[in-house]
């Protein structure tokens, strides 16, 4: 899919990036306005579809109407951290999409998003295990 580099395209793209984590398209919005970057809230919903849809944003719901987005194009799945709300990328079992060595008969099957819950290396060793 080619996009056109907009303005705000290339902005949402490089706060993801310089970012480099998980970001709620509230926070990304909040993000921008510290930069003095104005795009409306609904422009940046827009752009990030956009960008998904072309490979180069990834896009997680974590459960909770809780959506992050990140810049990148490797599919992962992730960890959510019950003690200190870390989300932490867990690589794939297989490299291709769906990521899980799964089949149902008669579908084909695209993508998978497994979200786990559970504690963070950080919350681990804080704690003294699990």
């Amino acid at each position: 899919m080619g996009l056109r580099a907009t303005k705000p395209r290339l902005a949402v793209l490089a706060a993801l990036e310089e970012a480099s984590g998980h970001m709620s398209a509230d926070e990304l919005v909040a993000l921008l306005h510290e930069r003095s970057v104005d795009i409306p809230r609904s422009s940046v919903y827009n752009v990030l579809a956009d960008l998904t849809a072309a490979g180069l944003v990834m896009h997680a719901e974590l459960g909770s109407r809780s959506e992050r987005y990140e810049a990148g194009d490797v599919w992962h799945h992730h960890l959510v951290c019950r003690s200190c709300g870390a989300i932490v990328d867990v690589p794939c079992l297989v490299e291709v999409h769906p990521c899980l060595d799964i089949t149902v008969d008669g579908a084909y099957l695209e993508q998978a998003e497994v979200v786990f819950r559970g504690l963070c290396a950080a919350c681990v060793s804080q704690s003294g295990g699990a």
